[in-house]
């Protein structure tokens, strides 16, 4: 067998389990693996600015194209530590990434060494799987181990942390016979099926709940051709927005308490019985379970055994991997439709379509400085149904989910229980390299724009283009929001009137960080909005700025400082501080719109 370092054996079974991209920061304790990457040659390398940043850039490539798991690597230490939000963010929806850290020789662990911290306990609580490898002699299983856990079952995150002499042992191994171990996923079987569509035949009004399960199993087409064949309306999760069309006459609308639609809670409310599938029945969904239960049956569909019964206990839960489990679905609707089995839908599914078209919040707003309400109707008046959307927390991305539309599944990248701040450039990022072709429309709130912006850098240095829209409202906007029920608006003002700024600047000096000389010395372009009509050409300055010079492009808009968004503690009781639409010209842009075209 052939002799080589162990940590170039680790770059050769990454290469068989399919890698072709990392992204990183190096260091004195993980130059060995870098030096076997150089050497190979296959796996390409994205600098990042800050250890967070790669672990983030890692997961928006895993969730932008089916089958990738994003690699993200750093040194000993904080590295690590600096790693442990991305694997957070990945473990919370079931997201596969590999963090490989470097990690002080074996001899000098526990000794309290320069950065030699214990990261394989510090990750374990958010991670599949979390080892500091001892032996050289073990690395080639561990990472084959490593991607057979990611793939297997609920997909998560794992980390494995390299000795510094573990990496430069000096092993045999035999890249040639290689081979991925074979993932394992639970299915349904045909009884459990039948019985659940028994279930719902006996129901009046049913539902199907998708969530981000769907997305991950790679299985939307088979969701819609189910919907389709039982005439049943979908509901969304946020994780699963786009894996049915927002225009498709059997999307119902997402349910929730913040990033949700008037019409999706209405039709949840209406509903007798629901089918989960692949979801988590996750608070910012359900509200009270009391609430979101009350008068309905349910069936809950899940990968992972330990969450069925987990929030509340179904009627009658099945153990499947969503697409193993739409597969079954999808057979047996249609051998029952085209044996007349099937109960007729179409009245429901017409109600819910009336919900659609009239429960609307407004959107058409000529204020200046402009309410956000008016940012989401230009985007979707200039972003096309191919658009894919990258967003993190705040209420710019609840305002976003009201508003927006998406058609396609993995066009909206969100990382949903997580939430960190700081999320949405990196991600981006991360999209971008893992499809070079795909437009990408990036959604932050200042806040979480000034997070992580030096990875602004990267998309720079690495031609990354995307367009990212900032709604600058000086505020951290969704807790100013939550303290109204404390009587305060404390600690969360952004503004503050910067000296560098022309005295005759208007609201930009007031509202404190200049973020158009910082984009730009950051190597990329920017472009200010303050009304409605510049929005479109901005936008198209934008589009031509990336084709002529290959980096990302920020549209900073700014907004009236105090705007608060649609939510509530119940899903039956959601507070409306703005006007509601009367027609559809208050909401133009809204799917209304187009289902009366």
């Amino acid at each position: 067998m052939a002799k080589m370092t162990a940590a170039q054996a680790a770059v050769l079974v990454m290469e068989k389990e399919g890698v072709t991209q990392a992204f990183g920061v190096p260091g004195a304790a993980i130059n060995p693996l870098y030096s076997a990457l150089r050497k190979h040659g296959g796996i390409g390398h994205i600098l990042a600015r800050h250890v967070e940043g790669a672990s983030h850039m890692a997961e928006g490539y895993t969730r932008a194209v089916a089958g990738n798991i994003g690699v993200c690597i750093g040194t000993s230490g904080p590295a690590g530590t600096d790693m442990i939000t991305g694997l957070y963010s990945a473990w919370a929806d079931s997201i596969p990434i590999l963090c490989i850290t470097g990690q002080a020789p074996r001899a000098r662990l526990y000794k309290e060494d320069f950065q030699a911290v214990d990261i394989e306990s510090i990750s374990k609580p958010v991670t599949k799987w979390s080892v500091t490898v001892r032996e050289p002699g073990q690395v080639p299983q561990v990472f084959q181990q490593a991607f057979h856990l990611m793939r297997s079952g609920r997909p998560g995150p794992v980390l494995i942390d390299l000795p510094f002499d573990v990496q430069m042992a000096q092993i045999e191994f035999d890249i040639d016979t290689y081979q991925p171990l074979v993932p394992y996923k639970p299915a349904a079987t045909r009884a459990q099926i039948e019985k659940a569509i028994t279930m719902l035949n006996a129901a009046e009004r049913p539902l199907i709940v998708a969530g981000g399960g769907v997305i991950n199993a790679d299985a939307s087409d088979l969701l819609v051709r189910f919907a389709e064949a039982t005439g049943v309306p979908v509901i969304p999760t946020l994780m699963a927005w786009g894996a049915i069309p927002d225009d498709h006459p059997l999307m119902a609308g997402m349910c929730g308490l913040q990033t949700s639609h008037r019409y999706g809670n209405a039709t949840l409310l209406a509903s007798d019985f629901v089918l989960g599938i692949g979801n988590r029945w996750a608070n910012r969904h359900t509200g009270s379970i009391d609430v979101y239960t009350k008068g309905r049956t349910f069936v809950h569909v899940d990968i992972e055994p330990t969450q069925i019964g987990r929030v509340f206990t179904p009627d009658f839960g099945i153990v499947s991997d969503a697409r193993a489990a739409l597969e079954q679905f999808v057979q047996v609707a249609e051998e029952m439709k085209a044996a007349g089995r099937l109960p007729d839908r179409s009245g429901w599914a017409a109600d819910c379509r009336d919900r659609k078209k009239t429960m609307l919040r407004k959107t058409n707003f000529a204020d200046v400085p402009m309410k956000p309400q008016r940012v989401y109707q230009c985007m979707n008046n200039n972003f096309d149904h191919d658009t894919c959307y990258v967003s993190t927390i705040g209420l710019s991305q609840i305002a976003a989910a009201q508003f927006l539309h998406v058609y396609n599944p993995r066009h909206w990248i969100n990382c949903g229980q997580a939430g960190p701040l700081g999320w949405t450039i990196p991600a981006a990022l991360g999209v971008r390299a893992a499809d070079p072709t795909r437009k990408i429309v990036a959604l932050s709130g200042d806040y979480d724009f000034q997070f992580m912006i030096e990875e602004l850098a990267v998309g720079a240095q690495f031609k990354l283009p995307y367009i990212h829209i900032v709604v600058n409202n000086s505020y951290l906007g969704l807790i100013r929001q939550s303290q109204r029920g404390f009587e305060m608006d404390y600690c969360v003002q952004l503004g503050f009137d910067n000296i560098n700024a022309a005295e005759d600047a208007g609201i930009e000096r007031s509202y404190g960080v200049d973020h158009m000389k910082v984009v730009e010395g950051l190597g990329c372009k920017a472009i200010r909005v303050h009304k409605q009509e510049q929005m479109t050409p901005a936008i198209e300055r934008a589009e031509a700025l990336m084709a002529e010079f290959g980096v990302p492009v920020v549209i900073e808009v700014m907004l009236e400082r105090v705007t608060n968004i649609a939510m509530g503690t119940e899903i039956d009781a959601i507070n409306e501080f703005e006007a509601l639409a009367e027609s559809v010209e208050d909401a133009p842009t809204s799917i209304a719109v187009a289902m009366l075209d």
